[in-house]
């Protein structure tokens, strides 16, 4: 069974009704649970463990990029920063990329080939726009009534 993480833009940053669904898998999301509830166990995870290498190493994680997405399967980028300040890339599943990053409160960012391709439209905005498209239709109606509109002749029988 698959689950679905959500990416939406931090408040203040973007297009807030901006949303990126991403399927993941049911081991995944408690991975990236774990992380955002900052769980700890007796041994560590593996994402645990990558975040524990990474900082051993002096190294840091700058953020994550989904970077692309064909059909349904998403790819994703680390950004490591070397102990030297050097900018290290690693390809990634994107659910062990979150998953990491939200041990390490790095920033996950999307490519806007992504969004454009993947994004879910915002169907709050699509329903509002759509009332107030129904809305000004009535009023123009409303605007070219006449008194000939309203004529009983004809009706009485």
């Amino acid at each position: 069974m698959a689950s679905l993480v959500v990416l939406k833009p931090r408040l203040g940053d973007g297009d807030a009704s901006v949303q990126l669904p991403i399927r993941i898998g049911r081991v995944e999301a408690a991975a990236i649970s774990m992380g955002v509830d900052n769980s700890t166990h007796t041994r560590p995870m593996t994402h645990d463990l990558m975040q524990s290498v990474i900082g051993q190493l002096g190294a840091s994680l700058g953020n994550v990029t989904i970077t692309n997405v064909e059909g349904t399967t998403f790819y994703a980028q680390l950004r490591l920063v070397a102990a030297t300040g050097e900018d290290v890339y690693v390809d990634a599943r994107p659910s062990d990329a979150i998953a990491l990053a939200v041990r390490m409160h790095a920033p996950i960012f999307a490519s806007n080939e992504v969004l454009s391709t993947a994004a879910l439209p915002d169907f709050g905005s699509v329903e509002r726009d759509e009332r107030a498209r129904e809305a000004e239709a009535f009023h123009e109606f409303v605007e070219n009534l006449s008194p000939e509109d309203f004529s009983t002749k004809g009706l009485q029988g």
